[in-house]
């Protein structure tokens, strides 16, 4: 009896680890083809796993102003990286490059860079997608 008592709680752990570790594929999501760019006030930096948001009011290409919801990266990964809660404020003016969200109407998109301008921070590979 105890082998199959083992068996089972292998396999228990075996599908319980697998769940935790699925996650979207970006691909799904976004067009990992494009790259577009928005200029904007910030309205709030969600410091967070699994992914941290940004959510920025900027104008789309025909000038009419939407709030676009930015995915980054998780907490764990960004404080690594030395942002904190702190790093991004509401009213801070930014330029952020990503990948947009597949249905243009949601005004999504997966972060590749952010600068804001009046101090220079930054965060991702600038020169990639500033020039």
């Amino acid at each position: 009896m105890k082998p199959r008592l083992l068996m089972l709680a292998c396999a228990a752990l075996l599908a319980s680890s697998t769940t935790v570790s699925a996650h979207h594929s970006f691909q799904a999501s976004y067009d990992t083809e494009k790259v577009i760019k928005i200029e904007g006030t910030l309205v709030s930096f969600l410091l967070r796993n699994p992914h941290s948001l940004v959510y920025v009011m900027a104008p789309d290409d025909n000038g009419v102003m939407h709030r676009w919801g930015i995915e980054w990266g998780g907490a764990s990964v960004l404080i690594r990286q030395g942002l904190t809660r702190e790093s991004l404020r509401s009213g801070d003016k930014v330029i952020i490059t990503g990948n947009p969200g597949r249905n243009p109407e949601d005004y999504r998109i997966r972060m590749r860079t952010l600068l804001r301008p009046a101090d220079g921070f930054g965060w991702g590979q600038q020169g990639e997608d500033f020039n």
